[in-house]
């Protein structure tokens, strides 16, 4: 019987989460698709966002995005594989590394808004712009990236780096061809935390890419991304509300491609590497 009770209470745990998401994703869809069209995605923003579309501010959330991820994505798998294979337990610049890793993941989104800005935009002299903003969220994402990516490699069996090396493989060719593709499910779930936390950035991006919804020219260029743009539309303006929900429908659609777009490539991309190991 206790048993029996256990299980029960862990299901309802569980359909508690999904009811809480489908309410979320239910009323985004209902409120979102009644002021949602094809033109909306092409047309830029008229009358404070009333009107018009996002096309503009759709823009500059992919090149926020993409600036954030090619800078983090790289450096966060170096650190990853430099803690879990090539750092002393008993060092005490690794377990420097890690605590300051956890003491960041945890620091509010506005305190790296207010250091990009003192930094990035300021100090560099990049102003407020896409290449601010970017950077900014690349030093956001990038304790949380590091440390999934980390546990990942750690729960590699070491018979497996055993193996690697008994077959002849030097150290990097193991990693390479063998630690990573077993880690994939931890790297695609960093990855998609990432995804998920700068596609949903707001207030950091207030003091770094800036608030203006014309189309950029350049990664210097100031925009306005997504989330800011919801925001703005339901805090600002009056009779926004419409806009804003189509804008949050437009926004959720935006993560879950991604997100299944970035677990297809990285997939694709182990699947390379075991073939060519």
């Amino acid at each position: 019987m206790a048993e029996r009770i256990f299980s029960w209470l862990i299901m309802v745990c569980a359909l508690l989460v999904v009811a809480a998401l489908l309410w979320v994703l239910s009323d985004v869809v209902l409120q979102g698709a009644a002021h949602f069209s094809w033109q909306f995605l092409f047309d830029a923003p008229t009358d404070a966002g009333r009107g018009g579309g996002i096309a503009p501010i759709l823009v500059s959330t992919l090149w926020l995005l993409l600036i954030a991820l090619t800078v983090a994505l790289p450096l966060g798998l170096g650190v990853a594989i430099w803690l879990s294979e090539f750092a002393s337990s008993n060092s005490r610049f690794a377990n420097s590394t890690g605590i300051t890793l956890d003491i960041l993941a945890g620091v509010p989104s506005i305190v790296y808004g207010l250091f990009g800005n003192a930094f990035f935009s300021i100090y560099l002299g990049l102003g407020f712009s896409l290449l601010s903003g970017g950077l900014t969220l690349a030093c956001m994402i990038l304790p949380v990236f590091v440390r999934t990516c980390e546990v990942g490699l750690r729960t590699v069996s070491n018979d497996w780096r055993r193996g690697a090396l008994a077959l002849g493989m030097t150290r990097s060719t193991a990693i390479w061809h063998i630690l990573l593709p077993a880690a994939r499910p931890a790297i695609v779930a960093g990855l998609i935390l990432s995804i998920g936390r700068a596609t949903a950035e707001t207030a950091a991006l207030l003091f770094t890419s800036g608030y203006v919804d014309r189309m950029p020219g350049s990664l210097l260029d100031s925009g306005r991304a997504l989330a800011v743009h919801i925001y703005d539309l339901a805090m600002n303006v009056t009779g926004g509300d419409g806009a804003a929900y189509a804008s949050a429908l437009v926004l959720v659609t935006l993560i879950i491609v991604l997100n299944t777009l970035a677990q297809s490539l990285v997939d694709s991309w182990f699947k390379r590497r075991l073939v060519l190991a």
